[in-house]
């Protein structure tokens, strides 16, 4: 059995990630040990999970795995903890546009069997809070919305005013959280600041949000609705081959992966994935470190912030050389968003890698979505024709140059479809995430692609 709940909330900025993060971390003073979940693409959100909880924050997207995955990634994730907290995504009954539940906090609740726990913005309101969480309790009968946190309360009076009118639905309040600027997290242009970027100032406001809501929550209430959840049972998501080699590997695999506050970027699976596909992992830093990890055979390169260090990375010449020099050799580069800016000749006026012959700009609309996908050309990883499922979340712009790569993916969603990326040789690189859990060939084939090019004769 693994005890669960659902933070939900009314709409995107009702407080969800104050709540989840503050009760991650509040349980974790009291000596449990707690696994955050962020249902959604969210890479940001599970930063701060990890840091509150001491263990890697992780993804439930029922689009990108398939619903059939929400359960088995819980029990994955979640082995060896005593509790696990799932924070929602916007408003509890929005997902995929378009699609009904698919991908919603509420439908992600229901497959886990998880008690859900409302967050309601308190501030300017009192009796019509109970308008909200009877509509939202009633909306779907089989969503068991168990309870309610409000945020933002003003004072005592405000408060008292609040459980008042909530007290006759027969939702119990187990919480309400004071308006406080010592626990807002800061934002940028894609949500909240990663909290890998801000390591020591984060530790201390987190520290501070969990005592807030040891203060403010019924702490022991909400461990009590987590522990009523019924069992769980079924199979467990494992990133190991399914089936075993006829042989082992010939040759180990040495995957350099882009990390530090510029590609922070990753699900945690996918690295899982890699590792089981018999690879290690090769962290570096493009900020910092002027060289690739010795001996590396492939490269990947995430998504993250690098429009808001372009300076930086230009700044750092000798390893875009030699990221270059790796591409030039045929050896396998996947990138995604980020890493796709970061391989072009410039970003922002700023020199990048000169990989791709594009040019990327930061401008003011966004793209985002989740996107069905079909790989436009082949790599060694990925047949042309192969489907997978992925996001798409950027605020920048390429305008590629001449140079006859041919493009990674056509992308479909609401019924159009575009070409999209780049494909050169072994690099594959695009605006496109992919969480792969439902795709552990593509790790396993992009780790034998790398020990391919290891073993290969000179």
């Amino acid at each position: 059995m693994i005890p669960r709940v659902v933070i939900a909330g009314t709409s995107s900025g009702a407080g969800k990630t104050t709540v989840a993060t503050g009760l991650i971390g509040a349980l974790r003073a009291r000596g449990l040990r707690v696994q955050g979940f962020k249902v959604g693409p969210d890479y940001i959100d599970p930063s701060y999970h990890a840091l509150a909880s001491g263990r890697p924050g992780r993804n439930l997207d029922a689009f990108l795995s398939g619903t059939e995955l929400i359960a088995p990634l819980v029990r994955h994730g979640a082995a060896g903890a005593d509790v696990a907290v799932v924070e929602g995504v916007m408003g509890l009954f929005d997902g995929a546009s378009g699609r009904g539940e698919l991908a919603s906090t509420a439908q992600v609740a229901k497959l886990l069997h998880a008690p859900v726990v409302l967050v309601v913005d308190g501030s300017a309101m009192a009796r019509s809070a109970a308008a909200i969480v009877h509509g939202f309790r009633s909306f779907d009968p089989d969503l068991d919305v168990a309870g309610v946190v409000f945020n933002r309360v003003g004072s005592d009076v405000h408060e008292q005013l609040l459980r008042e009118a909530v007290e006759p639905l027969g939702v119990p309040v187990l919480g309400a959280l004071r308006r406080d600027e010592r626990v807002a997290a800061p934002e940028r242009h894609l949500g909240l600041v990663p909290a890998d970027e801000l390591v020591a100032g984060t530790r201390g406001a987190l520290a501070t949000l969990a005592d807030a809501v040891e203060r403010s929550t019924d702490l022991d209430g909400l461990l009590a609705l987590a522990r009523s959840a019924p069992p769980l049972p079924g199979p467990v998501w494992s990133p190991a081959p399914t089936e075993a080699p006829a042989e082992p590997p010939a040759a180990p695999v040495r995957i350099a992966i882009a990390r530090g506050p510029a590609f922070s970027f990753h699900y945690r699976e996918n690295l899982e994935l890699l590792e089981a596909a018999g690879a290690e992992l090769a962290p570096f830093d493009p900020l910092r470190d002027e060289s690739l990890p010795a001996g590396s055979d492939a490269l990947v390169l995430a998504g993250g912030f690098p429009e808001v260090f372009g300076e930086g990375l230009a700044a750092n010449a000798p390893l875009r050389a030699q990221i270059a020099a790796h591409a030039a050799a045929g050896r396998p580069v996947l990138a995604e968003c980020g890493g796709l800016l970061y391989l072009g000749e410039q970003l922002d006026g700023h020199a990048m890698c000169g990989v791709l012959p594009l040019r990327a700009t930061m401008g003011r609309r966004l793209m985002l979505g989740y996107r069905e996908a079909v790989a436009a050309s082949a790599t060694p990883w990925l047949a042309a024709g192969e489907r997978v499922r992925g996001h798409e979340f950027h605020y920048s712009e390429v305008e590629p140059g001449d140079g006859g790569r041919r493009a990674a993916w056509t992308l479909a969603a609401r019924g159009r479809e575009r070409r999209e990326g780049f494909v050169a040789g072994a690099l594959q690189a695009s605006y496109l995430h992919v969480h792969w859990a439902a795709f552990p060939h593509v790790a396993a084939r992009f780790a034998s692609a790398g020990r391919a090019r290891r073993t290969a004769p000179p």
